[in-house]
């Protein structure tokens, strides 16, 4: 490969800045509005837009009749007013043609239903004849566009698995098969992992396994794991393929695909070292209370998977269209939000869209030019952000450097999305969030990683649940505390393989020295349920029969049939300390673990004496830069260091600072 390819050295050399625009669908639109977009693009700030991303229609009308003149037109105009082209391949939505002379490449659920065009995503990833359509698209595209002035970089297809994460139909099970060939080698080694002993499930050949189709009852829990990892490995073949093309054809351009929210559809962390940068869509709710918080928690887990900065592919300008109720973003919150990405990696910001579209599913989702046009607020106050980010150019390439890292396990999260478990009340995403909230309202910077990652270099190290876990894998946890590291670990981790086979010997298993107890059974607490603690406090969702076998008691269960019995402990072991929690503690109690551990950890706040509400996040490596944001409605005052510049203005802000509700500081430090 020529040359080095990071997200930094794109928006520094080839945009002058923050990349900064929107989608732009411009084939929505007569060829008339097309200047007028340019224009207002540059009104704006904008630096850089994805183009094309849903364009195989408009440009491969009939199959192999390519017409790419509009495509032209378009980028040359980017070219002549310097704004860069994220282009897509076109290839996240087929053209209805390719369904009506090809119905085999419509996915299928698993109940056999067949997902027909109409909307988008209607293609099983394994089927070869969508791939090979898709290839021809981008090699045509790839060979037309590669020396074109605009091309910043390329966009593959677009929200893998966001509506369609699996498909069951026979080319996908033909390719399962395959997928499993090479997992296991042969079917002895499949029935092993699959313990198919049980309900005399046991294969006598590999091409008498299918996917995880509706059944009569509990599907074999190995079976729809390995099912999950490969349809994440079929999705990313896709974009392999695709990537290859571009590669030959533009060796030293950015390659890229937007992740989505939801945690379960695609596992990013196998994904993530195939793109020369991390994209991510953000939509948080204006009526979630917490929504700033999960937004964080995203941002901390995109910044991780490469350890630099990432980019930010969309987000709304104020409201979208597809939640039951679609509240706008209030005045201020975009610009907050905005920044709260930049303050946690993000060297992007970008929208859907550029222009709202008059017709289709997304014509009341927000936009930087509304029906209204450019005399209304989100344009306004799209158009000052994207002023105040081409300030910021010394930001860029800055990363965030956390001494906390919280721990989350794709597949593992999947095992706990199964059947047949002691509670159908753990969800992965709910879970993690549960203890991130605590470490975000500490104001400590955090790193959300996969339990593979090099923990040596994190102070304090949490493991919300670590339900399904190798031996090796789990080895890297205990010898992180044994050599002096400090880790609060939660209930039900430890227990089952990366096959769904219970660790013998009791639980939790390969964690029982490192925590110095037992679990000798599980007492999962119904809907709603909570039980006392000693502390004052309560615990929800869970509660267990813990013997302590060397670790110290820090609270007790006060009611219930566990009434006196041990719920949260505290272990010595080598150079390290592990703290345990046999329930999930209302959020007073957990931040009071959870500080407890900080303390002992030598863990301190980005910025004492915050008020509450106060979102501090300092990035550094070429510089030292904090960001101040305010998600109070009334302003607020935060002290700060010494010489502390404002980014924006200049000023030397002194000892203290006055925020507005909803406000913004970025401060250079010395």
């Amino acid at each position: 490969m020529k040359g080095t390819i990071t997200m930094s050295s794109l928006v520094r050399d080839r945009l002058g800045g923050f990349a900064f625009g929107a989608d732009y669908n411009p084939e929505q639109w007569p060829e008339s509005v097309w200047d007028d977009d340019m224009a207002l693009m540059k009104s704006a700030g904008v630096t850089m837009v994805s183009v094309g991303i849903f364009g195989w229609a408009a440009v491969e009308a009939t199959p192999g009749s390519y017409d790419f003149g509009w495509v032209d037109r378009v980028m040359d105009r980017l070219a002549a007013n310097g704004i860069g082209a994220c282009l897509a391949t076109m290839t996240a939505s087929p053209p209805p043609w390719l369904a009506h002379r090809h119905p085999e490449t419509l996915p299928r659920r698993a109940d056999g239903t067949v997902l027909s065009p109409g909307s988008r995503q209607h293609f099983c990833p394994s089927g070869p004849v969508y791939r090979e359509h898709a290839a021809r698209l981008v090699e045509a595209i790839a060979t037309r566009y590669a020396d074109h002035p605009a091309l910043a970089m390329w966009h593959i297809n677009n929200e893998y698995g966001c509506h369609v994460p699996e498909c069951f139909c026979d080319v996908s099970a033909a390719a399962f098969r395959s997928w499993l060939a090479d997992r296991y080698g042969d079917v002895d080694a499949l029935n092993d992992a699959w313990s198919t002993t049980f309900w005399s499930q046991r294969y006598a050949d590999l091409a008498e396994v299918l996917p995880p189709r509706a059944a009569p009852t509990f599907l074999n829990p190995a079976q729809v794991l390995d099912y999950k990892r490969f349809s994440s490995d079929a999705l990313l073949e896709c974009f392999l393929m695709e990537k290859e093309i571009l590669r030959r054809a533009t060796p030293t351009v950015p390659v890229t695909t937007n992740f989505v929210g939801a945690w379960h559809r695609i596992d990013v962390t196998s994904w993530a070292p195939h793109l020369d940068v991390v994209s991510y869509d953000s939509y948080p709710d204006p009526n979630e209370p917490d929504t700033v918080i999960q937004a964080a928690f995203m941002y901390d887990r995109m910044r991780a998977l490469h350890g630099k900065p990432w980019l930010l592919l969309e987000q709304a300008p104020s409201a979208v269209n597809w939640r039951a109720h679609n509240a706008p973003k209030a005045v201020g919150e975009m610009r907050l939000w905005s920044y709260q990405a930049v303050a946690r990696g993000a060297d992007a910001i970008m929208y859907f869209q550029w222009r709202q579209s008059r017709g289709g599913a997304e014509r009341f989702h927000s936009a930087m030019v509304p029906h209204g046009g450019p005399e209304t607020r989100a344009y306004a106050e799209t158009a000052a952000l994207g002023a105040e980010l081409g300030r910021l150019g010394p930001v860029l390439g800055s990363t965030v450097d956390a001494p906390v890292a919280l721990v989350s396990d794709w597949s593992s999260g999947w095992a706990l999305q199964g059947n047949a478990l002691p509670s159908a009340g753990l969800v992965q995403e709910e879970t993690d969030f549960a203890h991130y909230r605590s470490l975000w309202k500490a104001g400590v910077a955090v790193d959300v990683v996969s339990p593979s990652v090099d923990l040596s270099r994190y102070r304090l190290v949490v493991v919300p649940n670590l339900y399904a876990v190798d031996l090796d894998v789990a080895e890297r946890l205990v010898e992180y505390v044994r050599a002096g590291g400090h880790l609060v670990m939660s209930f039900f981790s430890g227990i089952v393989d990366s096959a769904e086979r219970v660790h013998l010997g009791g639980y939790p298993g390969p964690f029982r020295e490192l925590l110095g107890l037992g679990v000798d059974e599980f007492w999962p607490l119904p809907p709603g349920g909570t039980v006392a603690l000693d502390s004052g406090g309560a615990g929800t969702h869970w509660s267990e029969w813990i013997t302590p076998a060397g670790a110290d008691v820090l609270d007790r269960f006060a009611d219930g049939e566990l009434a006196g019995m041990p719920a949260i402990t505290r272990h010595a072991f080598g150079d390290g300390v592990a703290t345990y929690l046999g329930t999930r503690p209302d959020e007073a109690t957990m931040a009071d673990v959870v500080g407890r551990a900080l303390t002992a950890a030598g863990v301190t706040p980005v910025l004492e004496g915050v008020p509450d509400g106060v979102e501090v996040v300092e990035r550094g490596g070429n510089g030292r830069w904090l960001f101040l944001l305010n998600h109070n409605k009334t302003a607020v005052t935060v002290p700060l260091p010494a010489d502390a510049v404002d980014v924006l203005t200049g000023d030397v802000l002194g000892a203290e600072v006055e925020l507005a509700g909803r406000g913004v500081v970025v401060a250079r430090l010395s």
